[in-house]
C-alpha cells in the first residue's frame, strides 16, 4: 500500500498514475476537516491563486511541459481540457469544473482509498509521496524539519483579487488578447498617464497587512504588485500593467493597462492578472476602484498573502524526487521546490513513475534531462547555493549539441524533448 499525503495537483496526479499501474493507494487529505489560510474549499486540486495554467504553445516551456504530461496520461491535463475557458493562447479553466472532474475520477478509482485526515508525522519505513503542497500543516512541517534536521521550510506568496463581471464597466473596458493572439479573451482596463500616476501614488501610500516572520522569503514570481511598485514609478508598466500589444483599433496605445482573465465557465468572475497583493481589504477596494472600468467593482475574493512550504531539495532529494536519506519517501509539488500549477502536477507524475519503478523493480528510472519534466527534476536535485522554487523555463534545458539559429532554438528543444520522452516511454513499458 502506497501512502500519498495531499490531494492537490501533485498528489492527485500521483495517485491516478499509481492506481492505473495496478498499485493500491491511500490518499490523505486534511481539508475540509482542517483548512489552510488560502484554500476556500475542501475540493481536490483546488486552484488557490490564478485559474490559468499558462501558455498552451509547445514552443513555450510550460506548453512543452503540458504536452509531455499528456503523453504520460496526465489526469490534470484531462481535467484542464474538460474545464477549459477562453484565455487567448493560454490554458485557463473553470476552477469548480476542474476540481470536480479530478475528484470524481480519484474517488471512483477502485485502487484509491481516500482518507480525510491530517497526517502529522512521517514514517520513513512507509512508501510515501509527500505532496502536502505549499500549505503543509504545522505538525507535518515540524515532522519534516525534525526528520531532516532543517531549520525552516517557509516562504510567502500572494493571491490576486477576483472581480464580479457584472460590475465591470464595458463602456470603458474592452476585450482583447495581447497582440491579438487567440480569441479576444481578456478584459482590458486602459489608463492614460494622469490616471496611472494617481493610481501609482495611491498604491505606494496604501496600508499592507502585517506578515510576521520570513518576510524576506517572498517568491519573485508571485511578488505583490505593491512591492513591484516600490521598485520604481515605471516598474508596473513593464510588468502587470504593460500596455504593449493591447491598443484598441483606431485608438492610440494606452499608457497602462490592467488585464482581467475569465475565472469560470459562466464568465461571471474575472481575475486581476498579476495583481497579487497583501494590501488591507479597504485599501484594495480603494485602489481597484481607481482603475478605469472598475469604478464600481464588486470584489468577490480579496487578495491575500499566505505562507508556502518547500524543501532545500538539492541537499535532500535526487532526480527522482526521492529522499537521499530515506529511500521510501518521495516528495512532489511545491514542497519539492518546483513552482506553478503545471510544474507541481508534473512533479507528482514524475515522482509516481519513479516510485512505481522502485516498488516493482527496485530501481529508479529518471526522466531524460532533455525533457522539461527531466530538466525540472535535475534542477531540484542539483547543488545550488541560492536554491529557490523554479517555474519551467528553457534555461533548465541542456544545450543543443549542434549549431542553430537562435529563433529556431525553442522548436529544436521541443522536438528533442518529445522524441526523448517517446523513447523513454518505450523503455518503461
Amino acid at each position: 500500500m502506497i501512502k500519498i499525503i495531499g490531494a492537490g495537483l501533485a498528489g492527485s496526479e500521483a495517485a491516478w498514475y499509481l492506481a492505473n499501474q495496478g498499485l493500491k493507494v491511500r490518499l490523505y487529505e486534511m481539508r475540509p476537516n482542517k483548512m489552510t489560510p488560502a484554500h476556500q474549499t475542501g475540493n481536490f486540486a483546488e486552484l488557490v491563486c490564478s485559474n490559468s495554467l499558462r501558455s498552451n504553445d509547445i514552443h513555450n516551456a510550460v506548453g512543452l511541459l503540458k504536452e509531455e504530461m499528456r503523453m504520460l496520461g496526465s489526469l490534470i491535463m484531462q481535467a484542464a481540457t474538460y474545464a477549459e475557458v477562453p484565455a487567448g493562447s493560454s490554458l485557463a479553466v473553470d476552477r469548480e469544473l476542474f476540481s470536480s472532474y479530478i475528484e470524481n475520477k480519484i474517488k471512483n478509482h477502485p485502487n484509491i482509498e481516500v482518507i480525510y485526515d491530517e497526517v502529522q508525522t512521517l514514517n520513513p519505513d512507509d512508501l510515501t509521496i509527500i505532496a502536502a503542497g505549499p500549505l503543509a500543516s504545522d505538525l507535518l512541517s515540524q515532522s519534516i524539519q525534525s526528520l531532516f534536521h532543517i531549520d525552516h521550510l517557509h516562504f510567502f506568496d500572494a493571491i490576486a483579487p477576483i472581480i464580479d463581471a457584472k460590475s465591470i464597466n464595458m463602456d470603458i473596458a474592452y476585450l482583447k488578447s495581447r497582440y491579438d493572439k487567440g480569441e479576444a479573451a481578456y478584459i482590458n482596463c486602459p489608463m492614460n498617464e494622469g490616471e496611472y500616476q494617481a493610481f501609482y501614488d495611491a498604491v505606494i501610500s496604501s496600508k499592507k497587512v502585517e506578515i510576521k516572520g520570513f518576510e524576506h522569503n517572498v517568491f519573485e514570481g508571485c511578488m505583490p504588485f505593491e512591492e513591484m511598485a516600490e521598485r520604481g514609478r515605471d516598474t508596473l508598466l513593464y510588468g502587470p500593467m504593460k500596455p504593449v500589444g493591447l491598443a484598441q483599433e483606431g485608438k492610440p496605445r494606452p499608457y497602462a493597462v490592467v488585464q482581467l482573465r475569465q475565472d469560470d465557465a459562466s464568465k461571471s468572475m474575472y481575475n486581476m492578472v498579476g495583481f497579487q497583493t497583501h494590501l488591507t481589504w479597504d485599501e484594495q477596494k480603494k485602489v481597484i476602484r481607481m482603475i478605469p472600468g472598475l469604478e464600481k467593482a464588486e470584489i468577490l475574493r480579496y487578495g491575500v498573502m499566505h505562507r508556502n512550504t518547500y524543501l532545500e531539495s538539492p541537499k535532500l532529494l535526487n532526480s527522482s524526487y526521492q529522499s537521499k536519506q530515506f529511500p521510501n519517501l518521495f516528495f512532489a509539488g511545491q514542497i519539492s521546490g518546483v513552482e506553478g500549477y503545471v510544474e507541481s502536477a508534473a512533479s507528482g507524475l514524475n515522482a509516481a513513475i519513479q516510485l512505481s519503478q522502485f516498488m516493482k523493480h527496485q530501481e529508479l528510472k529518471p526522466l531524460p534531462q532533455e525533457t522539461m519534466m527531466g530538466a525540472m527534476a535535475t534542477y531540484i536535485s542539483t547543488e545550488n547555493k541560492s536554491f529557490v522554487p523554479m517555474n519551467a523555463n528553457w534555461g533548465l534545458m541542456p544545450a543543443l549539441p549542434f549549431k542553430h539559429k537562435k529563433k529556431s532554438r525553442k522548436e529544436f528543444y521541443a522536438e528533442r524533448a518529445l522524441e526523448a520522452l517517446k523513447n523513454y516511454m518505450e523503455e518503461l513499458h
